[in-house]
């Protein structure tokens, strides 16, 4: 029987795992409880690896290591099975009861919904139009649709397969290397597990017990670093070796243009906003009618729209002064209460306190502001209250509410005005329709992404509500391209479902492992094996990020997350590490997970559509330079931590 060369790896892998387990039991003296866990873990990855279904090999090796954990002791067999069947019991209610897991099934159902919008092919046409002029356009096209569609649906293997089938054989037909397109494809695909909303970032909230809202704003900056690191490789690439990615050519570029524009003497070249305005009163426009060429003029001056409503709107924003009551000293009650109170300092009694007498039926009363009237006659006339106020210029009331925008907005608003004159000037009508592609492609899909994270981001809603929101989104999209149909409906939620009990089962298997390996003392013999080597904190980020760099080969993101962030998130205060920082590593690590041989997944999930002359050799060979990326990315955030951390900082610090 042959057996693939990629299977060699792994099959070495689980050796070397079993002969280090069965070092651990012979080179002690007496194993312990500690060291019974320890083994367990190992038993685990090696099952694993074998093809066992991860979430029962979790709940039936947490099972059996608790009941002999509990028996280990003095309790009989019926009584260490009872407190193994109510250990898994009460795990199982707790990671139920879990709001925040209700957000994994509904930001599922909305990437299915999407997914099945048929929107990825529009999306990719337009954008390799879009970006024709730019070094190895198809593959920096690849890269942003892939950004795009996996943020939208954040599941792998869709946008991995869809790329496979639309994009790779454009860009095998335009003469590209197969190593860069097929690592182009894989790497883009794998950003939907990083870039929010990511159901990865859900997990390992969940699991460390980290704020999802800041796991979204603190991963936004590092999974558009990724994008941006792949996409200059990209580019970088087809500078050095144009024959791995040659340009395209004028036919491959070429924009074909509606029967109306060419009526009035439109071409690929001519300058859009001029010629519209002018055919609105010329004689061209005979065979077109006004109210079409308003309409095209309306989508070409869409963007000067929005500029002047963002600009209006952050004038606003600029010159409103925030106006803040001041408040005096807090003082004791009562203690102002024998001060002069015409001088308004202190707490005045209030009118009426006290206990006064009751009126005397034969004394003639005064009308009411009598007594008022009598001491004013002993002073002046005092002012109305409201003239006092008005005794304060009126600019100083002005100020208070208003202030001058800063020189930053200003040179903003500059720059901002620059580009849309640029813009303009350089609007032809082939770019005018590659933008009403983009309309009808890309801005959806990004209105659906800024409407879900937004709304997380800023406060305005819980990761479960905005992802009701992009689930409702989800039908919209469907319903506006046409999509949704029972049957469209029928098969995501079947998905989800799939999908959904899936993760759920991992969390319960997670936790009722977890619980028998911390009642074995597995995690304090790791954590005194950890502290035992003086660490520093760098060092500890080193060899945490090593190992879950090494896991990622024979591991996915999943059992990663479950079963080995138990084991390090307790160690994290020891060396005072933020969880969100260090969640925000492990999210740009276990990228790799979806890239490294011998369970590169999104390798298979590509080679599956790929053409038959595409090995997977060959994509494997391409993936690698991506992975090294991925390091330099880990790097970058180590060095600059505010890359991750400033946008939680800012919002809710």
């Amino acid at each position: 029987m042959k057996i693939r060369k990629e299977l060699y790896f792994g099959f070495t892998l689980m050796g070397l795992i079993v002969i280090a387990a069965l070092a651990m039991v012979f080179s002690v003296d007496k194993m312990t409880n500690g060291h019974y866990g320890l083994l367990m873990l190992s038993l685990v990855v090696v099952a694993i690896m074998l093809g066992f279904p991860t979430a029962f090999t979790l709940m039936g090796m947490g099972i059996l290591f608790a009941f002999f954990a509990y028996h280990s002791g003095d309790q009989t067999a019926a009584g260490a099975l009872k407190q193994t069947l109510d250990l898994m019991v009460q795990r199982a209610f707790s990671v139920m009861g879990n709001d925040v897991l209700i957000s994994i099934p509904l930001f599922v159902f909305m990437g299915y919904l999407v997914e099945r919008a048929n929107l990825i092919e529009k999306l990719f046409h337009s954008l390799h139009l879009a970006l024709a002029r730019v070094p190895g356009s198809l593959g920096v096209a690849t890269l942003v649709t892939c950004a795009v569609f996996a943020t939208a649906t954040g599941i792998v293997g869709a946008v991995v397969t869809l790329m496979g089938l639309l994009a790779l054989p454009q860009m095998l037909r335009a003469g590209y290397d197969v190593r860069l397109s097929a690592g182009a494809i894989t790497a883009g695909g794998c950003l939907g597990i990083l870039i929010p909303p990511s159901v990865l970032l859900i997990v390992y909230g969940a699991t460390a017990g980290v704020s999802v809202v800041q796991l979204y704003a603190g991963a936004f900056f590092p999974g558009i670093m990724l994008a941006g690191l792949y996409i200059v490789y990209v580019i970088i690439m087809a500078k050095i070796r144009p024959d791995w990615a040659p340009p395209l050519t004028p036919e491959q570029r070429a924009v074909p243009l509606p029967a109306g524009l060419k009526s009035i003497g439109a071409s690929s070249d001519g300058w859009a906003l001029g010629s519209l305005v002018s055919a609105l009163k010329g004689s061209r426009n005979r065979g077109v009618s006004t109210r079409y060429l308003l309409g095209q003029l309306g989508i070409a001056l869409l963007p000067a729209i929005l500029f002047a409503v963002v600009a209006v709107a952050s004038y606003q924003n600029a010159t409103r002064v925030v106006v803040e009551e001041a408040y005096t000293e807090l003082q004791a009650m009562g203690s102002g209460a024998n001060e002069d109170t015409s001088s308004g300092a202190g707490l005045a009694e209030p009118e009426g306190s006290g206990l006064a007498e009751p009126p005397v039926a034969d004394a003639v009363t005064e009308p009411p502001g009598a007594e008022t009237a009598a001491q004013n006659t002993t002073g002046s006339v005092a002012e109305p209250p409201a003239a006092a106020s008005n005794t304060a210029p009126a600019a100083a009331g002005e100020a208070a509410t208003a202030k001058p925008a800063s020189t930053g907005f200003w040179i903003g608003l500059g720059i901002g005005a620059l580009a849309l004159a640029v813009f303009y000037a350089i609007l032809t009508y082939a770019r005018l329709e590659v933008f009403k592609m983009l309309l009808s492609s890309f801005f959806p899909l990004l209105v659906l992404i800024l409407a879900v994270l937004g709304s997380i981001v800023f406060g305005l809603a819980t990761p479960t509500e905005a992802a009701a929101v992009g689930a409702f989104g989800g039908f919209v999209l469907a319903a506006a391209y046409r999509q949704l149909t029972f049957g469209v409906v029928k098969e995501s939620v079947f998905l989800t479902a799939k999908t959904s009990a899936m993760v759920c089962w991992l969390f319960v298997g997670s936790a009722i492992f977890s619980a028998a390996f911390a009642l074995l003392g597995g995690q304090e013999l790791v954590e005194q094996w950890v502290l035992s080597m003086n660490l520093t904190k760098t060092q500890f980020l080193v060899l945490s990020q090593v190992i879950i760099f090494i896991l990622g080969w024979p591991l996915e993101w999943t059992e990663i997350i479950v079963i080995f962030m138990p084991i390090f998130i307790p160690l994290l205060d020891n060396f005072g590490v933020d969880p969100l920082f260090f969640g925000l590593l492990v999210a740009l690590n276990l990228q790799t997970a979806f890239l490294s041989p011998p369970v590169a997944m999104s390798a298979f999930y590509l080679k599956g559509v790929a053409p038959k002359h595409v090995t997977l050799n060959q994509i494997f060979a391409g993936m690698l330079p991506f992975m090294g990326i991925q390091v330099l990315a880990i790097i970058l955030l180590y060095m600059f931590p505010g890359i991750g951390l400033w946008l939680p900082e800012v919002l809710y610090k």
